[in-house]
């Protein structure tokens, strides 16, 4: 026998029967989440873990009460970053974005139905909040054909079921994201059914304090994939043959190794190909003395997004005169903006009072000052003046709210941009930078 017990075994002896998040120490689980590794460096980081069973009845409880302060029987959830709100389970999640299988019923009783795929409903069963486990809430052509208005009816009248015995009758119901067969379905059974992004948006948009844990977790670990990633670009971009996949490939590697889940986009891109920003990367070859930029948009531990960005210098020359102007008054928006967060102030005072952005750079700004950020980008967003919607975002600020305050720096017709992100917690008094990476500071002019 070549194979030792103590090289199999699943439980590390030390931890004990469970991780500090509650999750059970033998790396056999069923639901995702961190990794041995991830454990390793926020302990050695000195951070403290979220209580997962607090965390998801802190939803659950949010939630909730955000139906019955807008007097619906119950919300129907089709998008699966609600449905991992509200139960905290996963199932194929990209793509149930374009196949969508899964559905959550949250009545306003808080009895709570999940939907999933047939052959899969053991996968939210360790979430006891969620009281049943069914099937048959996919109404999209692939998989129901020109019967599924057949599939709708049969789906409708298992909710007019639920919401008479846990929604006290009340045939005033909200739905995200519901197929079209589906809404005219429960509309032929006597439901009024009202927008449900407007409800899951505000309820997502206030952290309780183990999902800040959770947050500051998942940003600790998206940046240890960062540090790998720019450690790579350092040392292999000088040497030539790496191109911009290459590089965008360890982030996603390293953020797996940790129990990330997946990255939203593809945007890393050098060179000349950061201006216009929005280039997604590609098979391009890095050059060596060249700018590269990136925006994580990353889906990391317990499906919280760290969104960050970061502008470097590539090279052993110095950067232009011209770059080093650029970061350094990008660096000078975002941290302005920065100052205004504190509970209280309205997202139109944001608008009025944001630090100006040079005119040459205006043309090109990014799509918005500011936006929401949890289980990926969340309401509210923050615009620039001259694209702010009067009474679109009339709302304050509340402690336990996140955002990411960003900025994009190019010139129309120039060879660079800068871009840079942080990621920001909304306290009691003011805020906290959830951000601890760097700027570049050949960038800086350091």
């Amino acid at each position: 026998m070549n194979q030792h017990y103590r090289d199999t075994r699943k439980i590390d002896p030390s931890k004990g029967s469970h991780f500090g998040d509650g999750n059970i120490n033998d790396n056999d689980r069923i639901e995702i989440g961190p990794t041995v590794l991830a454990y390793d460096e926020w302990e050695e980081a000195g951070l403290a873990l979220p209580n997962l069973e607090q965390m998801r009845e802190f939803r659950w409880r949010r939630l909730t009460q955000h139906v019955v302060e807008r007097d619906y029987g119950g919300l129907l959830m089709f998008d699966p970053l609600n449905i991992r709100y509200a139960t905290d389970s996963t199932n194929m999640q990209l793509w149930n974005t374009h196949n969508p299988f899964r559905a959550v019923l949250l009545c306003a009783d808080g009895y709570m139905v999940i939907w999933d795929y047939k052959n899969s409903p053991f996968l939210s069963k360790f979430n006891p909040l969620v009281r049943e486990q069914r099937s048959g809430a996919d109404l999209f052509y692939f998989d129901r054909g020109d019967k599924i208005d057949v599939a709708a009816d049969v789906f409708a009248g298992q909710v007019r079921d639920l919401i008479a015995e846990h929604g006290g009758g009340n045939r005033r119901i909200a739905a995200d994201k519901i197929m079209l067969h589906g809404l005219r379905a429960l509309e032929a059974q006597g439901f009024e059914v009202h927008p449900g992004e407007e409800c899951t948006e505000k309820s997502r948009a206030v952290k309780g304090p183990d999902e800040i844990l959770a947050m500051r977790a998942s940003c600790h670990a998206c940046e240890m994939a960062v540090a790998e990633m720019e450690v790579f670009a350092r040392t292999q971009i000088p040497g030539g043959g790496i191109s911009e996949d290459d590089v965008w490939a360890v982030m996603h590697a390293e953020n797996i190794k940790r129990g990330g889940e997946w990255i939203e986009t593809r945007l890393l891109s050098s060179g000349p190909r950061t201006n216009p920003w929005f280039q997604e990367c590609g098979p391009r070859i890095c050059q060596n003395n060249e700018i590269l930029a990136f925006d994580t948009d990353l889906i990391g531990a317990y499906g919280i997004c760290c969104d960050i960005s970061r502008t470097w210098w590539i090279g052993d020359e110095k950067p232009r005169p011209d770059m080093i102007e650029t970061m350094k008054h990008s660096v000078e928006h975002i941290q302005t903006n920065m100052e205004m967060l504190k509970p209280g102030v309205s997202i139109n005072e944001l608008v009025e009072n944001c630090h100006p952005l040079d005119a040459k750079y205006w043309d090109q700004k990014y799509g918005c000052l500011m936006h929401g950020v949890g289980l990926c980008d969340e309401w509210p967003l923050v615009a620039y003046p001259g694209k702010h919607v009067e009474g679109a975002f009339d709302y304050v600020l509340e402690p336990g709210m996140t955002l990411c305050v960003e900025v994009l720096a190019g010139e129309v017709g120039g060879d660079f941009s800068v871009k840079l992100e942080d990621q920001v917690l909304i306290t009691e008094d003011g805020y906290e930078n959830l951000t601890k990476y760097p700027f570049d500071a050949a960038l800086m002019g350091e």
